[in-house]
């Protein structure tokens, strides 16, 4: 029998932390030839997550430049992704999520004629500015999708064009699937330079903003918050991940440097941050991955954005939408560290995200595609079955 190739395209770290579970499961079939290809579209932070998975790569695109563009980051993924299709001919081309680098390769796959599988599929906010580029990204990929692994029921429900042309799959998040590993593989024990964290009594506070769209004011305002946060709680400690773009740092380290019980952190190993996530009281974050992880670890989570493609761990009631404004911010930074009940409501540990499964699923729905498998796999129904 001749192996059915599929082809993995990711560029950033949250892509590799939910394609991971899907190599490990594809690794399982011998009749599945995996291949791997990087952008390199976030360079430094990429390989950093390669290396905790195992994963290797076929093809290496390094298309990354200092403050690259949408424009150089799309030309330059598409120029060089190109030849790399061609002499590959995979059967399938799987890309995650909804980054510059899934919309290019999907669109590479497309003029190639190559069926393309969307991990992660269905999220919508309904402005196509926010978040940008990746609402419109998303969509796009969409339009040229074949597959569509839906991590949840609502998810299904928005990808009404999807709907129309078939193969949909409720499957779950794989990001689920990454953390329970993670879970399973590591310890709690943190690196030695974390030791006051195991010596405090406070309260440990976990920020991570990063996103295009809250860049400049939204972040300072943002930053101004969590500076007031700290100054009337003084019982907290407030580790902010920065991220290695400059013109987040350049908002954020003249705010926030040298203020005492604020620590400004490299971004963090993933095997780091989820140690954090468990030790922390509550999450501040515009991250997508981090929505749908600290709810896993009964952790509150306040998203620092205007619109969210997750809106189901705000119906559970593990999230909650805040926006960027500093008061507001301040607002919901101070009700979960004054109001006991309210932090007790919010970090119940709900999931409606995933059961550790997408990844069986994903690759459940390939092999049917591919008519290895007769019926395609059992849809995910969610933690209580409500999403």
């Amino acid at each position: 029998m001749s192996k059915f190739k599929v082809m993995s395209i990711f560029g950033t770290r949250p892509e590799v932390i939910k394609v991971a579970p899907v190599l490990r499961e594809l690794e399982k079939f011998p009749e599945i030839e995996s291949r791997v290809v990087v952008t390199g579209q976030h360079r430094q932070m990429l390989d950093q997550v390669m290396d905790i998975f195992g994963i290797k790569a076929h093809h290496d695109l390094d298309i990354m430049m200092e403050k690259q563009t949408l424009y150089q980051i799309s030309e330059r993924a598409m120029v060089r992704l190109a030849p790399v299709l061609q002499e590959e001919k995979p059967r399938l081309v799987l890309v995650q999520g909804d980054t510059t680098t899934a919309f290019i390769s999907a669109l590479a796959a497309f003029y190639e004629k190559i069926p393309v599988g969307h991990i992660e599929a269905g999220l919508r906010t309904d402005n196509k500015y926010d978040p940008f580029p990746e609402e419109m990204n998303r969509r796009l990929i969409s339009a040229v999708g074949d597959l569509h692994f839906a991590p949840t029921r609502l998810a299904v429900e928005q990808s009404f064009l999807s709907l129309l042309m078939g193969g949909v799959y409720l499957t779950g998040n794989t990001v689920i699937d990454a953390l329970f590993h993670i879970l399973e593989t590591t310890g709690d024990e943190l690196p030695p330079e974390f030791s006051f964290l195991e010596k405090s009594s406070s309260r440990m506070i976990l920020v991570e903003t990063h996103r295009r769209e809250n860049l400049g004011e939204p972040m300072a305002s943002i930053c101004r918050a969590i500076k007031r946060l700290k100054k009337d709680f003084p019982d907290t400690e407030i580790l902010f991940s920065v991220h290695k773009n400059p013109a987040v740092r350049d908002v954020v380290m003249p705010l926030l440097t040298g203020i005492e019980g604020i620590r400004l952190l490299d971004p963090v190993d993933y095997h780091l941050l989820v140690k954090l996530m468990k030790k922390c009281y509550m999450v501040m974050t515009d991250s997508g991955g981090i929505q749908e992880e600290a709810p896993s670890l009964g952790k509150p989570v306040l998203v620092l954005r205007k619109t969210t493609e997750r809106p189901e761990g705000i119906k559970a009631g593990t999230a909650e939408l805040i926006g960027t404004e500093e008061e507001q911010v301040y607002k919901a930074g101070s009700r979960l560290l004054s109001d006991p009940g309210e932090y007790a409501r919010m970090s119940r540990a709900v999931n409606p995200y995933g059961d550790g499964m997408a990844a069986e699923r994903i690759v459940g729905a390939i092999r049917h595609f591919f008519g290895l498998m007769p019926e395609p796999p059992s849809p995910f129904t969610g933690s209580d079955g409500a999403y």
